[in-house]
């Protein structure tokens, strides 16, 4: 079998090679034409049947536990916020376990405690699932599926009505292909927290300061800025980061964005670490951030409303869109730099 006959992890780390194996293979075989509002071929977080969205993902994190979380408030987040950045409110989870034998009961137990901690918090039960032990070496630990179903609000309704003031909008939902020129682009945070965390634990990195996993569920600060309204789309910036998720919105929304470099929240602890490791922030998952594109007239508002909750107090406006494509970031030194869509995550099993 030849070298391009086989699958590496860089096909499932975000950027261009994932997207050709999700195109070439997964697109090809599996999507039909269907009923679904938002479906297979729109490659969205979420899709949406008759109203009710419809979402899953599979953790392979490694390590399991790392500062800030572990894979199990890593899964429950994962799924919340892939509904909750549609405009859903997340209402039920199913979680499924694979399980390497030999795994440790007291780990399994702190992992279980994790999850409970964050369905309880995030006000999302766990309702069904389902649990498989393979033989030792068939794989690291253990993988966890979580899947998610969420419903359509009022609040994301009035939220939508409120854009539409200004400016005709198309998708009833905060799709990726929702932007227009003229809308700011907010980012709710600090970024590159949760690649770089687990980077540095699981490689012994002797940072001057812990980093820690930004992972968190985002329903609640959406919920937020959907009361304040003026949203129109909304992405978590996890594989690939900043720059992939910026990349996905240019393309399906066929606009270009320009960022500004000065207006990204970034902690110094992250900027050190990428510096030494010749690694770029904008391309470094994140696990509790968001990205929304907002008419420009609410963008002040949306930030405001943002920045009163607790996962929102480093948001900032980063940017606007424009007629054109592709992403582009106006340097700190006053140049002018392409942002491509990564090839893949520089950091792999972060997820």
């Amino acid at each position: 079998m030849t070298e391009e006959n086989i699958i590496t992890t860089a096909e499932g780390a975000g950027g261009e090679r994932m997207d050709s194996l999700i195109k070439n293979y997964i697109l090809k075989h599996l999507y039909t034409e269907d009923d679904s509002e938002i479906g297979l071929k729109d490659l969205d977080d979420s899709a949406v049947i008759n109203d009710i969205v419809f979402s899953t993902d599979s953790h392979t994190v490694d390590p399991l536990f790392f500062p800030g979380g572990d894979i199990g408030k890593l899964a429950v987040c994962g799924t919340i916020n892939d509904i909750s950045v549609l405009g859903a409110k997340p209402i039920a989870l199913s979680s499924a376990f694979i399980i390497e034998e030999g795994f440790g009961k007291d780990d399994f137990d702190r992992i279980l405690r994790s999850m409970r901690e964050v369905s309880i918090k995030s006000k999302v039960p766990i309702v069904t699932g389902d649990t498989k032990v393979v033989e030792r070496g068939g794989i690291k630990g253990m993988i966890i599926n979580t899947s998610g179903i969420g419903i359509r609000t009022g609040n994301l309704d009035k939220n939508l009505e409120e854009a539409k003031r200004y400016r005709e909008v198309k998708s009833r939902w905060l799709t990726d292909s929702n932007l227009a020129p003229g809308d700011a682009i907010i980012l709710s945070g600090k970024i590159a927290e949760h690649g770089i965390s687990l980077l540095s634990f699981r490689e012994g990195y002797g940072f001057e300061s812990e980093i820690k996993s930004d992972v968190a569920p985002l329903n609640g600060l959406i919920d937020e800025i959907l009361r304040e309204g003026g949203v129109v789309s909304a992405k978590d910036p996890t594989r690939g980061g900043l720059a992939n998720a910026l990349n996905e919105l240019s393309e399906k929304s066929k606009v270009m964005i320009e960022i500004w470099e000065d207006k990204i929240p970034i902690s110094n602890a992250v900027r050190s670490a990428c510096e030494m490791l010749g690694l770029d922030p904008l391309e470094i998952g994140n696990e509790g951030k968001v990205i929304v594109g907002v008419v420009k007239e609410k963008a002040e508002d949306v930030l405001n409303a943002m920045k009163k909750h607790p996962l929102g107090r480093d948001a900032e406006i980063i940017g606007e869109v424009k007629e054109g494509k592709g992403v582009f970031m106006e340097t700190i030194v006053g140049g002018r730099r392409y942002i491509p869509k990564p090839i893949g995550d520089p950091i792999p099993r972060i997820c």
